[in-house]
């Protein structure tokens, strides 16, 4: 990152001189496996994760996931990258997330997620768990976070994701639209790597809003 200098401004040119001197934000700790959500939420979804320094991102199929979102032109390579640069821009950031999409569940969990998420803290944010986020300890600086479709995943599938050390979590009683719950579970796991707990919205236990 740093400053350019306008060198020049013809009617077909602008000569620019940078002088790029300063390193970007730091990435985030927080990796990201998100079942696919609906096109126009992806994009939303993209814009926010990249904006807060996600720097891996897995979209992967689920059950409650239609097959036809998995031919939106949103999915194009240029299209995921248009928006992670609108996201970069508004994060003030310079490095491309890298994003993969994996149509099938099973196949991904079964062969590519351990390589795909070496982190040893890995969590699943779950509507129908009752441990709130602050009851765990991460094992490391770093965490892995699942986050299903609206909905949540089906109970086969958190099963799977448990059975590969996602510790499945409940952010509160509300229930948010996708592209609501991934900035917002984001944010809280953050938090709770650095060891702040996350303050409760209303002074109450159950005002915490939750990821679907």
């Amino acid at each position: 990152m740093g400053e350019a200098e306008l060198l020049a401004v013809s009617e077909r040119e602008v000569v620019l001189e940078p002088r790029l001197d300063r390193a970007p934000p730091p990435p985030s700790p927080v990796s990201l496996l998100a079942a696919l959500p609906r096109p126009k939420i992806l994009r939303r979804v993209l814009q926010a994760v990249a904006a807060m320094g996600v720097k891996r991102i897995v979209l992967v199929g689920s059950y409650r996931v239609e097959r036809s979102y998995f031919a939106t032109p949103f999915l194009a390579e240029e299209a995921i990258r248009g928006e992670l640069l609108l996201g970069l821009e508004q994060g003030r950031d310079t490095v491309l997330p890298e994003v993969r999409v994996r149509r099938l569940f099973k196949p991904f969990v079964e062969d590519e997620l351990d390589s795909a998420f070496p982190e040893r803290t890995r969590l699943l944010a779950h509507p129908a768990d009752p441990v709130p986020l602050e009851a765990r300890a991460p094992a490391e600086a770093r965490a892995a976070l699942a986050i299903g479709p609206e909905g949540g995943f089906t109970p086969y599938e958190a099963e799977a994701l448990r059975a590969r050390g996602f510790d499945p979590f409940s952010l509160g009683p509300r229930v948010l639209r996708v592209d609501a719950a991934v900035p917002f579970a984001v944010g809280q796991v953050e938090l709770w790597l650095r060891g702040t707990p996350p303050l409760p919205r209303g002074g109450g236990e159950g005002d915490r809003p939750a990821a679907c």
